[in-house]
């Protein structure tokens, strides 16, 4: 590229299709174009991949991008695919081999992105494939879970300071689309940032329109919603089961709805993501497991049955709405219950010492790990067979496994696709060697060879095992046989399809009577969880302050603001209306009455020219009350 090209408003329309920046982006890409350090706050929807993703290609060399959930990397990996950009992502699904040969295509090819989970950054196989790297820019995101402080702590984020040691004339970029003004002290002192421009675009979506329910029957009440508010919407709900009685109780009553959680095969959930994208179907029911880099800007409604655990997650997934600018909303439904479940599952969220070695030395157990074994090792994981076997308790368990991975001993990666991906071992004359000495293979490789190309001898290809079995005219089932025979030969690198959330032991098998738990940091968790429950407990049952006002200010963001389309700012309206209303009528009252005439209720209401209602006889009662007018024994109203 000649200089022209590589301006950030080039590379915007060239690889992303956009004409201009939306505010704050240009200023950020700017910033970090010119070699500042910077942390960026956008919210949900708020492009923040774009603001690395530009300078990154502006400069020569390599952008490291630290990201913690494995959907978020292949969704972003993917979308830089689609657009020519050569990029990758290393997660805990691969092998070491498949990890060595990727690591090994970022030092000599010529790769943009290199996408990373936490946990990688202090292999040593990542380490010195890293020092020969050219490193262009680091980019962390989801930058809050540096943050003990933060709604989703993960403690190999604090590797990340570390890393930069290699190349500390390089810039760093934090990124994320929620955290508090501690939080924020957190990410810069804990990433070392160089005195960093801070980008913060407001909280606060003034096309959104938030509001509280509080009913007894929330489903009855989410379907006169909904017949209220027409497009596009999402429905969240805490439990999977629940996600499929919603979605069948929506199309019994005529509306087009699906669900959608972690425990659908993968292609189910892409048809039903895509069909609700496309707009065939109205409502996708789902846990919170859908909704990460969905592009859909038009979603008019998101309403959620269950209490989001904390104000982040909530202020995160109400904000898929109206991304599109025009009015939108987000409805909380509650009842007196939830909030008490909800203070239930905090107290419980950060177990008792014993429950998590309990539940380490089961899943020790479990794969059959001996001490000093297993170091970042992943194994598929059936979570319902794991505490089956084991007779544990669910929810205990669950949150066990989330504390351990906080504390930086396990991984939890919950469901992810994961394709398939092949890879040549050996040089092509050895390929034609075994092609003669195993003839049954002969098709199957002069097919991939067809295929894939001389790309197989240098990097791992995704392949689609039921394409290949189709174009050999054999069952999926011989070509999963031929491929694993392959494998076993030692021509190929072949790993299969994966579907399953995985457990990886980021550090090697420990003694589960011995964890080196952080029970300090553990305690302050715990406090913080329920501190957090009590937050979004404090907004649902705050009905007099707007909806937007409480998010900003809970963010750090001091503002009067009001939105005036909440619940809360809409009643507020009505409210003083009806005492304008109010002050009115009784002045009207007064001045009729001073003539000393006395009036029947009837009469008076004639004279000022108002019909008696429900208000207006309430308010006679209350001048009474208040001494202004009394009621002779005749029924006649006079002043006192």
């Amino acid at each position: 590229m000649d200089k022209q090209d590589t301006s950030a408003l080039a590379i915007l329309k060239k690889f992303f299709g956009y004409q201009d920046f939306r505010p704050l982006q240009g200023e950020i890409v700017k910033a970090i174009s010119e070699g500042e350090d910077s942390l960026v706050l956008l919210p949900t929807g708020g492009g923040k991949s774009i603001c690395f993703q530009v300078p990154a290609l502006m400069k020569e060399g390599l952008c490291l991008v630290v990201s913690p959930l494995i959907a978020l990397m292949k969704d972003q990996v993917d979308q830089l695919k689609s657009r020519g950009v050569k990029a990758m992502a290393i997660h805990s699904g691969l092998r070491k081999r498949e990890i060595d040969t990727l690591l090994d295509n970022c030092v000599y090819g010529d790769y943009k992105f290199l996408y990373v989970s936490p946990e990688r950054l202090r292999t040593e196989i990542f380490i010195e494939r890293f020092k020969k790297m050219n490193i262009s820019l680091i980019a962390v995101d989801e930058a809050h879970c540096i943050s003990q402080w933060g709604y989703d702590f993960r403690p190999s984020y604090l590797e990340i300071v570390k890393i930069r040691d290699h190349f500390p004339k390089v810039p760093m970029v934090a990124l994320t689309a929620s955290a508090t003004l501690k939080v924020r002290a957190d990410i810069v002192e804990k990433l070392a940032l160089k005195a960093p421009s801070i980008f913060v675009k407001s909280f606060r979506r003034e096309n959104l329109s938030y509001a509280v329910r509080w009913v007894e029957n929330k489903l009855e009440k989410a379907v006169e919603i909904l017949q209220k508010v027409p497009g596009s919407a999402i429905i969240y709900t805490r439990s999977r089961k629940g996600t499929k009685a919603a979605a069948q109780h929506l199309n019994q009553l005529g509306i087009a709805a699906t669900f959608y959680h972690a425990g659908l095969d993968q292609k189910v959930r892409n048809e039903r993501q895509g069909s609700w994208i496309r707009g065939d179907i109205r409502v996708m029911v789902a846990t919170n497991a859908f909704g990460m880099g969905i592009d859909k800007a038009d979603v008019r409604l998101v309403l959620h049955l269950d209490l989001p655990e904390n104000l982040e997650n909530y202020y995160q997934e109400a904000g898929r709405a109206g991304r599109d600018g025009i009015r939108a909303y987000a409805v909380l439904l509650v009842r007196e219950k939830d909030c008490i479940a909800l203070k239930e599952m905090a107290e419980i969220a950060y177990p008792p010492e014993e429950m998590l070695k309990k539940v380490y030395q089961c899943l020790a157990n479990y794969y059959r790990l001996a001490v000093g074994s297993a170091n970042m090792v992943s194994f598929d994981f059936d979570f319902l067979d794991f505490v089956s076997s084991y007779k544990l308790d669910i929810s205990l368990t669950y949150n066990s496994i989330k504390v351990l991975q906080e504390e930086a001993l396990l991984l939890f990666s919950e469901s992810v696709f994961l394709p398939s991906s092949l890879h040549f071992l050996v040089s092509q004359s050895k390929v034609y060697e075994a092609q003669i000495a195993y003839a049954k293979l002969d098709p199957l490789i002069k097919l991939l060879l067809r295929l894939y190309g001389g790309e197989l001898f240098v990097n791992y290809i995704h392949i689609n095992e039921s394409k290949i079995a189709q174009l050999l005219n054999v069952s999926e089932q011989e070509v999963l046989r031929m491929l694993k025979r392959m494998d076993e030969l030692g021509l190929v690198d072949y790993s299969g399809r994966k579907d399953q959330p995985q457990i990886t032991f980021v550090t090697p098998r420990l003694d589960a009577g011995a964890l080196p738990l952080n029970k300090a940091r553990i305690r302050e968790r715990r406090t913080e969880a329920v501190s957090k429950a009590a937050k979004i407990i404090e907004y649902v049952k705050n009905n007099k302050i707007c909806r937007t006002g409480q998010i900003v200010n809970y963010f750090g963001e001091k503002s009067d603001f009001t939105c005036g389309i909440c619940d809360n700012c809409i009643q507020n309206k009505k409210d003083n209306n009806k005492a304008i209303l109010k002050k009115e009528l009784i002045d009207q009252i007064l001045k009729t009455l001073k003539s000393g005439v006395a009036f029947s209720l009837k009469e008076l209401f004639a004279e000022i020219g108002e019909t008696p209602d429900d208000f207006s006889v309430g308010l006679i009662r209350e001048m009474e009350d208040e001494g202004l007018i009394f009621t002779e024994k005749n029924g006649k109203i006079k002043l006192k």
